[in-house]
């Protein structure tokens, strides 16, 4: 049994130095796939693999109420969200997103953000500069605000668009990018609040079944509409994920001018290769660093205790890049997951179980989706890639490319460019 438990020492400055490494290295300098450490002054639990997944995501271990950190429901989820619920209130409310992300929803979804995509890179001029994060992020809010309903002029998607990009970039810190952040929220949960009151009062004419038309007249288990604050939320909950899939985007073209050998096998599409790339770029790159949940009852994992009430947190980008799932795990390569059945606590970007009743994020097989689409594009387009920084940082969480990847659009105007089709 190990002797790491009930450190005296706080490491909430540890793992704001450390960043997505923290966990990793408490695991690795302790010989063991559980730590113990304190974060925010109270004993905390960190565990690894796909055992330990399927341990936390049983609601008999692990709730979720109480256990996300003010800050991140600030910023990143909104206050009495979906993800901080449990239990049979949780499962009622996930149905929700669960019936707006079908494969109809989501094939919808896609088509817009495709036409979106292909008439913005077609306002493209040869040698015009592109900053690929900042134009991907105002092309998916276009795009999902059209595919839930939310009428938007588009002199206002730039700032839409940055405060939902402030949303994911400033929970996991305390300085400036949370203050904005804090705002951006408050400035769309104002927004969307009126919107839904709109709805329901019949002042604005959405279409039937739409998403802003579903979250509007939802229903809890006891037959309460939704407090038009928390609607409010759980839409940001639909829209700000899909604007964030533009951290994926950024990274795959990152991987694609990295590696060129890979960008010329998705030119030519072989069987399989794009959802493979994609899953590789999801596993590689840095997006959440672990998730956290608070023990029901005491417990015990591997012989190591954890008391009731404690944090416990699952390390997503350990898992990831755990050599014993991923030979070679810092290598980028996208045919580890040809012919790959993956299971539902392997391969854990967002989390992992059954999206349709546990805590994953339902909205991974929409962003599968949409970067299905758009990764092909990205290597098909022609451009050049000047000289910037292109550094990631794993001390910043979320991490991000410095240079948000700027290239120049190349001599065959994207306008006259052959389309590529949808997969």
């Amino acid at each position: 049994m190990s002797t790491n438990r009930a450190p005296l020492l706080d490491n909430t400055l540890r793992l704001a130095l450390e960043g997505y490494g923290w966990l990793p290295n408490r695991r690795r300098r302790a010989g063991s796939d559980v730590v113990h450490a304190r974060l925010m002054g109270q004993p905390a639990v960190g565990l690894c693999g796909p055992e330990a997944a399927r341990f936390f995501y049983d609601e008999k271990h692990i709730h979720r109420h109480g256990a996300i950190p003010e800050p991140a429901q600030a910023t990143l989820f909104g206050h009495r969200a979906v993800h901080t619920l449990d239990g049979e209130i949780h499962r009622h409310r996930k149905a929700m997103f669960v019936s707006l992300l079908t494969p109809e929803g989501i094939a919808g979804l896609v088509d817009r953000t495709i036409r979106e995509w292909d008439e913005t890179a077609g306002s493209w001029t040869p040698r015009q500069r592109v900053e690929l994060f900042a134009e991907t992020s105002q092309v998916l809010t276009r795009a999902v605000c059209a595919w839930v309903g939310v009428p938007l002029d588009g002199h206002d998607v730039p700032a839409l668009a940055s405060d939902l990009v402030a949303l994911v970039d400033g929970f996991a810190t305390l300085g400036p990018r949370h203050w904005r952040a804090r705002l951006a929220r408050k400035r769309r949960e104002d927004w969307l609040s009126r919107l839904v009151e709109d709805v329901r009062r019949g002042e604005l004419a959405v279409e039937e079944g739409s998403v802003i038309d579903v979250v509007a007249g939802y229903r809890e288990a006891d037959g309460r509409l939704l407090d038009a604050r928390v609607a409010a939320v759980e839409l940001l909950n639909v829209i700000r994920p899909t604007v964030a899939v533009c951290w994926f985007v950024t990274f795959a073209a990152h991987a694609l001018h990295r590696w060129p050998d890979v960008r010329d096998r998705l030119r030519g599409r072989a069987t399989g290769y794009p959802e493979a790339f994609v899953h590789e770029v999801r596993r590689f790159y840095p997006f959440a660093p672990f998730v956290g949940g608070r023990a029901v009852k005491d417990l015990s994992w591997q012989g190591e205790p954890i008391t009731a009430g404690s944090i416990v947190l699952l390390d997503l980008y350990g898992q990831n890049h755990s050599p014993h799932l991923w030979p070679d795990p810092y290598a980028f390569r996208p045919e580890r997951f040809l012919d790959r059945e993956i299971g539902q606590f392997d391969l854990v970007p967002q989390g992992g179980g059954d999206p349709r009743t546990g805590h994953r994020c339902p909205g991974e097989t929409a962003t599968v989706a949409l970067l299905g689409a758009l990764t092909p594009r990205l290597a098909a387009f022609d451009h050049d890639v000047p000289d910037q920084d292109l550094t990631i940082s794993l001390t910043r969480i979320p991490a991000r490319v410095a240079s948000g990847f700027v290239f120049a659009v190349g001599q065959h105007s994207p306008s006259h460019a052959q389309p590529v089709p949808l997969p």
